[in-house]
């Protein structure tokens, strides 16, 4: 039985650009002060408004949010390498990220600040029973050894893991949109398409519950 006041452990998926979501989220979870909110990763491109979700990811940092790295947030830390790096970016997305900045060709209108955020994301976050990452794991490899490729870029749809990973834990991933959740016990996705008229799923790991918004910020009812 869950004490109200207990800590929550809460895991989001993927937000894409997408604050009004996020702010309604966030609102109907209800964050408590001593809750952690562990945000699966790709947090801009697709959705509207990049700018205003990584504004707002900044303000909880401080406060209860363990932000995961994605591989559209990779993408935009790569941007700055070289013009094929930012033209790479631009085709998955970055256009319409840009955009919420005033423009989808210059870099310079990104405040230092939301790339600093991006580098001070982590590539996983464990604790004594879960595993948090954005994309994928592979069952028989440890996790301080499982590549980047892997924790960000695997698709659920090229590889699905039939077994649980070595370490006994369950993985909570994002990365693959899906219609619903996919739990297979296991392995938790809650990428459900908030950017492609699906919802922005937030679940409570220790009692499994759930609360979905779509990109209206309206409520999923049950």
């Amino acid at each position: 039985m869950t004490v109200a006041n207990s800590p929550r452990t809460i895991a989001m998926g993927d937000i894409h650009g997408c604050s009004r979501a996020f702010l309604a989220l966030l609102d109907a979870v209800d964050l408590r002060p001593q809750d952690t909110l562990v945000t699966l990763g790709d947090y801009i491109d697709r959705g509207i408004d990049s700018k205003g979700v990584l504004d707002q990811l900044i303000a909880l940092q401080s406060r209860c949010n363990l932000p995961i790295l994605g591989n559209h947030d990779e993408m935009m830390l790569h941007s700055r390498n070289g013009k094929s790096d930012f033209q790479f970016w631009l085709n998955c997305g970055g256009d319409t990220c840009l955009d919420s900045y005033g423009s989808s060709s210059q870099l310079r209108l990104i405040p230092s600040t939301h790339f600093r955020f991006l580098e001070s994301c982590r590539p996983y976050y464990e604790t004594e029973t879960h595993i948090f990452t954005h994309a994928n794991y592979k069952a028989d490899v440890p996790l301080n050894q499982l590549d980047d490729h892997t924790l960000r870029w695997l698709s659920l749809r090229d590889y699905t893991p039939h077994l649980p990973h070595c370490s006994g834990k369950t993985f909570v991933v994002g990365h693959t949109p899906q219609p619903e959740i996919l739990d297979l016990g296991y392995l938790i996705g809650i990428d459900t398409g908030c950017c492609s008229g699906g919802w922005l799923t937030a679940i409570e790991i220790s009692t499994k519950q759930i609360w979905q918004v779509n990109e209206k910020g309206e409520l999923r009812k049950s």
